[in-house]
């Protein structure tokens, strides 16, 4: 009897449907992305696009748009699939793509009728890749704290401002920018704006690639905006709604993606170590038979498993429209940790071997460390937990959770990972940047 594709634990998450797709992407990754990885890992100050290009090719930019529009209309556990098993092989090419999933379902959940039928065939397509600017250079994060101002002159709304660390950001053609519309004063959750502004907008300067520390060949820059005329059109949900914008494509999308790349390096980081201990001389047998390499091993081996069980239990409760903002705030926190854990148990195991370019396990460390600040840092996901422990003590715990308002929001789609399309012929779509 053949062994399964995917994990026995998941059985109860995966339809017929997520298994074939599990698999699809396993053999994509294998033969397309594999051959580039040393290629980027050995290029660090060049963007990699023809990732994104294979990406789109397979209609993976379109996991979660109709099918109306072209999308494959598969929900959240498909999305996850396909980040999970991409960063398995790679995080740079999971990162190309789940970067471009957050901004997306921002235009998918606020965009207006226009907005849906002009651009979403497009982003479906890979034709156009999008990003999402949030953060800024001195507040990070800090949503409360943002600079990026955009007045009404009568005809149209002036952006002025800078951007910092926005994925894809050389490869998107389309940016979500979220400024300022209203007076300090206003609270935040009324005082801000998203706004769709085009790469090749008047005003709109990005700062050349430089290199991180991890995830070679994706990149995160920065952008400046300066008196950037944005018409009516364009506007992104309502005036004054840019905080539910961040925060929806943040809670729902952001924290499940980067909880997939987590996942993925983790698996790998299990793997490599395995391996390396398995074919190690030592004494008269290898590394894996000495007792507390062992203990190591088997320590990774169940924090993998507890990461994998949350990742895919949130997502499948997001798509059957239960309240779940806390089961993806503990997968996206709890996920890094595990995973980071894991990452620094395989580094000591593989001792100074560890540090050396030539050892596999070096990039993946170095990848994990990225997905530990976007969408929430560790501290901000256990105060969230906390807040919803003790509702008396924060407004915000008291609010409707984001994932039922996501469920209660007439949908455009309803998620049928059933008749999702699973494989599309791999065609080269026009270059986004």
């Amino acid at each position: 009897m053949p062994m399964p594709i995917t994990p026995v634990t998941l059985d109860r998450f995966l339809t017929p449907a997520h298994q074939a797709l599990w698999a699809d992407v396993d053999d994509f990754a294998a033969q397309e992305i594999l051959p580039r990885v040393e290629r980027m890992e050995g290029a660090p100050a060049r963007v990699d696009r023809k990732v994104a290009r294979l990406l789109a090719g397979r209609g993976w930019f379109g996991v979660t748009v109709p099918k109306t529009f072209g999308g494959m209309q598969a929900g959240h556990v498909a999305k996850t699939i396909l980040i999970h098993r991409l960063a398995r092989i790679s995080g740079a090419a999971a990162a190309t793509l789940q970067a471009s999933l957050i901004p997306e379902a921002a235009l998918l959940h606020y965009g207006t009728d226009d907005q849906h039928t002009t651009l979403l065939p497009r982003v479906a397509e890979g034709s156009v890749l999008m990003s999402i600017a949030v953060t800024e250079p001195e507040q990070g994060g800090h949503i409360g704290g943002m600079t990026t101002r955009a007045e009404w002159d009568g005809k149209a709304w002036v952006l002025t401002g800078v951007k910092a660390h926005v994925g894809n950001s050389h490869l998107a053609g389309l940016h979500v920018v979220v400024a300022r519309t209203a007076a300090p004063e206003t609270r935040t959750s009324k005082a801000l704006t998203a706004f769709l502004v085009r790469a090749e907008q008047r005003g709109v300067t990005l700062l050349r690639h430089a290199p991180k520390l991890g995830l070679r060949g994706f990149s995160f820059g920065q952008i400046s905006f300066n008196r950037v005329r944005v018409l009516p059109g364009h506007v992104l949900g309502e005036v004054g709604q840019g905080f539910d914008v961040a925060q929806f494509s943040s809670i729902l999308y952001g924290r499940p993606n980067l909880t997939a790349v987590s996942l993925g390096l983790h698996e790998t980081a299990v793997a490599l170590t395995t391996q390396y201990v398995s074919n190690r001389p030592r004494y008269k047998g290898t590394l894996a038979d000495v007792g507390v390499v062992r203990d190591r091993l088997g320590r990774m081996s169940a924090r993998l498993i507890m990461a994998r069980i949350l990742t895919y239990h949130a997502v499948d409760m997001l798509d059957r429209g239960l309240s779940c903002d806390d089961e993806l705030v503990a997968a996206k926190g709890l996920g890094h940790d595990l995973a980071y854990e894991s990452g620094n148990d395989a580094m000591q195991l593989h001792a100074a071997n560890g540090l050396d370019g030539d050892y596999p396990i070096q990039r993946v460390w170095r990848d994990m460390q990225t997905t530990y600040a976007p969408a929430g840092t560790g501290e901000v996901q256990r105060l969230r937990l906390a807040g919803n422990l003790l509702p008396e003590e924060t407004s915000e715990s008291a609010r409707i959770p984001w994932s039922v308002l996501h469920a209660a929001r007439p949908q455009p789609f309803t998620p049928n990972p059933a008749v999702a399309v699973l494989k599309r012929p791999c065609t080269a779509p026009r270059e986004s940047a």
